[in-house]
């Protein structure tokens, strides 16, 4: 957890206490720990709290900052987090990569970058169930399609069936690993002419499918396809009997683009058959929040869903007003995240596979610049304080000119063969029926 202080001292003096420990950071830059003496403090001090001193040196001469503590949680955290690294604006997408983080320590490497396909996009990068062997990610462009990671490899299916008049878009796999559920929008954005608010992106019609990998098919259903409603962000839950998803009522666009609000609903799912339920129940209602629900995600314990709530569109991204809120599945009550949200956007999220941390994208340091945030979620919903996701030089994030875009816990280090990568790019996508 190395840190630095905002303003100007000649030299920094720091202590960090714990059981039988105590690491003496001096500097004249920053606080900086040993990784082994650092493990060796957590490992030791469990469950318990760490006090941090800290002193700097000025012009004037020593002073010495009101001194904080840091609980060390029993419960751990996912080894690795994913993420895209991508300029936040529209016009730079030339140069962009998907990523992996170490958790344990500052090491971050590539997973597949676009270096390997000039001019392609990629995004929407997701896991089943944290498992890094089975991933996917969009390719767009030349060559492009769904790229689908699993026993034989790598392959890539064309992502647009000829019944759909779009493309597979936002994904979430079925814990059992046979289905991935898609959202299918037309997409477009605007712009806006003052500086409070940047980009609009807004779906003039979505809906939701369902991709079967094992037969290699689209499930579609009346109750998810209507031209009445835009239907997006589908999210199954932990058990794999419920898919979840946000629905608007449909709306000229662009010009009703504030009046489009999402609730959040569900509708059975039966794994064996791939068939859907016959009622679609809301869970969180337009009529009383007047505002939309975007990303849905569900604690891996079945427990709590958490998703963001904007004034209003599906892109919750850009809006300042987004927060995430928090909504007890056994209850039906939903409650904003007030321990975690800041003045600024907070958008995509993801659990930790015991249930016990999130980590979300925020602006809340510029405005402008996703950034990774952890938070400690308790049994009885209640979020700690969120933390940036550390790195090595404290400068890193004021010299950094890329948005950490969707952040994602895994269980281990993605070992994707780039020749397998490119081999699949440079075949004929498999067809979609």
């Amino acid at each position: 957890m190395n840190f630095k202080l905002t303003d100007h001292f000649s030299e920094i003096y720091v202590e960090v206490r714990g059981k039988n420990k105590v690491l003496v950071s001096e500097s004249n830059k920053y606080a900086d720990f040993d990784k082994i003496e650092w493990e060796t403090l957590l490992e030791s001090n469990v469950g318990r709290a760490i006090g941090v001193n800290v002193f700097a040196k000025s012009d004037s001469g020593w002073i010495a900052f009101n001194p904080f503590s840091v609980f060390v949680k029993k419960e751990p955290i996912d080894p690795y987090l994913v993420y895209r690294l991508i300029a936040p604006g529209y016009q730079v997408w030339s140069s962009m990569g998907i990523y992996q983080r170490s958790l344990e320590d500052f090491r971050q490497t590539e997973v597949v970058t676009n270096r390997l396909f000039p001019g392609a996009c990629m995004n929407c990068h997701s896991f089943r169930e944290r498992d890094h062997e089975q991933m996917m990610f969009h390719l767009r462009g030349k060559n492009g399609g769904t790229f689908i990671t699993n026993d034989s490899g790598v392959i890539k299916i064309n992502s647009k069936p000829d019944q759909l008049y779009s493309g597979f878009q936002y994904p979430y796999w079925h814990p059992g690993g046979r289905y991935i559920a898609f959202s299918i929008n037309k997409t477009a954005q605007a712009f806006h002419a003052t500086k409070e608010k940047r980009i609009e992106v807004f779906d003039s019609k979505s809906d939701v499918v369902i991709y079967d990998t094992r037969d290699n098919k689209v499930i579609t259903d009346k109750k998810l396809i209507s031209k009445d409603w835009f239907e997006t962000f589908p999210t199954f839950s932990p058990d794999g009997k419920y898919l979840y998803f946000c629905s608007s009522k449909a709306t000229k666009m662009p010009a009703d683009y504030q009046d489009v609000k999402y609730n959040l609903c569900r509708i059975e799912f039966d794994p064996a058959t791939g068939e859907l339920g016959t009622k679609v129940d809301t869970l969180v209602r337009v009529s009383d929040t007047d505002q939309s629900v975007t990303f849905p995600r569900i604690s891996p314990n079945g427990k709590f869903l958490m998703f963001t709530l904007a004034d209003y569109g599906n892109f919750s991204i850009w809006h300042k007003e987004a927060d995430l809120y928090l909504l007890n599945l056994e209850t039906g009550r939903y409650r904003p995240l007030e321990q975690v949200n800041s003045n600024d956007t907070e958008s995509y999220h993801s659990w930790s596979s015991n249930s016990n941390w999130a980590v979300f994208s925020s602006r809340r340091v510029n405005g402008l610049y996703t950034m990774p945030y952890f938070a400690w979620i308790g049994n009885d919903g209640k979020a700690g304080k969120p933390f940036l996701l550390p790195q090595k030089d404290p400068n890193f994030y004021l010299n950094s000119f890329y948005s950490f875009n969707i952040p994602e816990f895994v269980d281990d280090n993605i070992s994707l063969s780039v020749k397998e990568i490119e081999e699949a790019y440079n075949m004929e996508g498999i067809k979609v029926q």
